[in-house]
């Protein structure tokens, strides 16, 4: 997963890999970004295995969410032939070009546009990856949400919720 700093990158992928432990799967999530906090390249790799994962460091991936250009031109040939590429076009200047993966455009700003939820942009795309490939369900994904979220915001669950829901109506998978 691979965008800016504050498009939720990170926690998208800190909620995926708490989901992925509550259905006892081997989980590791390797956060990478700048020095800045917001506006730097933020991007995390969540690797999940029915199997002890030997190596949290890969260079090749099965599936990328792309949120940005800069993303999109460094993790595009990264993906695995026959892999996934999820991509919001409202960062994408120029398009995925690879003919051996799966390519899906989700119009997540869009979305959280017209749902008047900025701050569920990650949770839309994530919900569009879950369509994709179910590989934990949407109440694990909650679960996970209220580990990683203080409990003072608990209160924003259900439009949590209604982002993950909103991906996963965007996908023809």
């Amino acid at each position: 997963m691979a965008g800016f700093g504050g498009q939720g990158v990170l926690s998208m992928g800190k909620i995926l890999a708490y989901a992925a432990l509550m259905n006892d799967l081997e989980v590791t999530w390797m956060p990478s970004y700048g020095p800045e906090q917001r506006g730097g390249t933020a991007n995390v790799t969540v690797i999940l295995s029915d199997e002890p994962i030997s190596s949290p460091i890969v260079d090749t991936y099965d599936i990328a969410v792309i949120l940005n250009q800069q993303s999109l031109d460094k993790f595009e040939h990264s993906v695995k032939p026959g892999g996934i590429l999820i991509y919001d076009p409202s960062g994408i200047h120029h398009l995925p070009s690879r003919t051996d993966v799966r390519i899906f455009s989700v119009d997540a700003m869009e979305a959280t546009i017209e749902m008047g939820n900025a701050k569920g942009y990650n949770m839309v795309l994530l919900g569009a990856l879950l369509k994709i490939d179910p590989v934990v369900s949407i109440d694990d994904v909650l679960k996970g949400l209220r580990k990683v979220l203080p409990e003072r915001h608990h209160h924003l669950l259900p439009a949590n919720e209604a982002a993950l829901k909103r991906g996963m109506q965007l996908v023809e998978a």
